[in-house]
């Protein structure tokens, strides 16, 4: 059973990097305090190799990357593709993280679909369409419309989950209406569940699209009763899913490296396969 714990993205967390790191470095010493990243880039652009290579290499062997799908994979562009551009698309993604699978460090591929995606038999058969032009990997499901988890659709949901191969990412977010879902505590496979915190600000969820969004929408800092009965929850999971991700995303005002490492403490984790940290290369002989 592991518990790795980390945050999305390794840019933004000024706690790591106390002495103005260089961008190109700031892999190396995000990996010297955690064992997983999000690779939130993927996200937006289809990711050369070369980038991938390069991650791969700044980082111990036993790190792990949870890389986003595509937004045109997951219907964020709202454009519509034809079955060979689908084919054509979902290779070129595959193709690009071939690095991450060579080595691997592969997590798994994050699906996180809009708002918009709601339970419907369309949606159902986008799911089991994806499963099958990416057959042999750990791809991990979140949605963000709470239709799926109404009472009449949340067992037939897990129960999709389970058959198709999914895991899920179970989300910790304010309950703002449609466009969130509630924490479901149910893994879908007992290889792997994902847990991500994109924290508790009702007022700043719903201002995506805003020209100030990213500077309100996951401003928030867990207290130490809240990350407490996350670690509860943890356990309880880690008893049904053999390897539990947690990947902390509230980081408008910078909390998600503090808060990641406040839930290590108190599941008492101590990662010992890590890069080493930048004092340690001067503190080598005690």
């Amino acid at each position: 059973m592991t518990i790795n714990i980390g945050v999305t993205g390794w840019g933004d967390h000024e706690i790591l990097y106390p002495d103005k790191t260089p961008s190109k470095d700031k892999l190396a010493v995000y990996s010297s305090h955690f064992p997983v990243v999000e690779v939130d880039s993927a996200f937006y652009g289809i990711q050369p190799q070369r980038n991938y290579e390069k991650w791969v290499s700044e980082t111990p062997e036993r790190f792990s990357f949870v890389i986003k799908a595509y937004q045109k994979m997951t219907g964020h562009d709202r454009s519509t593709m034809n079955n060979q551009e689908a084919k054509d698309l979902f290779k070129a993604y595959y193709d690009s993280i071939l690095p991450v699978l060579d080595a691997q460090k592969l997590d798994a591929v994050l699906f996180q679909f809009p708002p918009w995606f709601e339970v419907s038999q369309e949606n159902v058969g986008k799911l089991k369409k994806i499963r099958r032009l990416l057959p042999d990997l750990p791809l991990a499901l979140e949605f963000r419309n709470q239709s799926w988890f109404e009472e009449k659709y949340k067992q037939n949901t897990l129960r999709f989950m389970k058959e198709e191969g999914w895991i899920h990412t179970i989300c910790d977010e304010p309950q703002a209406g449609r466009g969130s879902v509630p924490a479901v505590l149910e893994p879908t496979s007992v290889h792997k569940t994902l847990i991500r915190f994109h924290g508790r600000n009702v007022h700043g969820w719903n201002r995506n699209g805003n020209k100030d969004w990213r500077a309100v929408r996951f401003l928030y800092n867990y207290n130490q009763a809240e990350l407490l009965e996350w670690a509860d929850n943890i356990k309880k999971l880690s008893e049904q899913s053999k390897n539990i991700t947690v990947l902390f995303n509230n980081n408008s005002g910078g909390d998600a490296a503090a808060n990641a490492k406040q839930l290590i403490a108190l599941l008492g984790i101590d990662y010992t396969e890590l890069n080493p940290r930048q004092l340690d290369l001067f503190n080598n002989n005690g």
